[in-house]
């Protein structure tokens, strides 16, 4: 496991040369910090067997640590970008993950098929986009008493305000809200249980979801 850590850290690194994944100027202790980051769930919730969406996985974070982590979990990971759906699929190859798919899609397109709709036990995302997008997003891959999981600062307070039409119309309600520490930041993993199911207009295409939250 931690040999897998370390090739996916060197990955990055030499990857991030070209792509710009993360930041140029991103050190190795930064990428690790991202690693720890991606982590803190595991201190919140047990993954083992379950199936897992992760939205937006840019660079791997945090689908990529987790599946590391928990090899007899299933891993989904959606990137529309794709120099990033390359660099991932290349990156669970390298690392000889079984427990990890990428596609390569915008995830409100995704979230229309019945394939997906209503199949995960847990949607993650971090560092994508406002709580209310990131609920119309994320939402209709659940099934009902599933889980949504949204990495965001310590002042994540207004956004929860924010999202209380977005929570009625889509079915969730915020369970937990957790606060860590990884460094010298102050973060929340956000928790969203889905009591219902999603009505079939969301989520919207075309941007909708982002342009004009609900």
């Amino acid at each position: 496991m931690k040999m897998m850590i370390n090739k996916y850290v060197g990955e990055l690194i030499e990857g991030n040369k070209t792509q710009n994944l993360i930041s140029r100027r991103a050190t190795e202790k930064e990428i690790r910090e991202h690693i720890a980051d991606s982590e803190s769930l595991l201190s919140a919730i047990n993954l083992k067997g379950l199936q897992v969406l992760d939205m937006g996985s840019g660079q791997g974070f945090p689908a990529i640590p987790l599946a590391i982590r928990e090899p007899d979990s299933h891993f989904v990971l959606v990137e529309s970008d794709l120099k990033k759906s390359q660099f991932l699929q290349g990156l669970v190859s390298k690392l000889g993950l079984q427990n990890a798919a990428v596609i390569r899609a915008r995830v409100e397109d995704l979230g229309k098929g019945d394939e997906y709709r209503s199949h995960f036990d847990v949607v993650t995302c971090r560092a994508v986009a406002g709580l209310p997008t990131i609920l119309e997003w994320g939402l209709p891959f659940l099934k009902i008493g599933g889980m949504l999981v949204a990495w965001k600062s310590a002042r994540v307070g207004e956004e929860i305000e924010g999202s209380e039409n977005a929570l009625k119309v889509l079915g969730g309600i915020v369970h937990q809200v957790k606060n860590y520490e990884i460094g010298d930041k102050r973060n929340c993993l956000v928790f969203v249980l889905k009591e219902k199911e999603c009505p079939l207009l969301y989520p919207r295409k075309g941007g909708l979801a982002k342009k004009r939250p609900l």
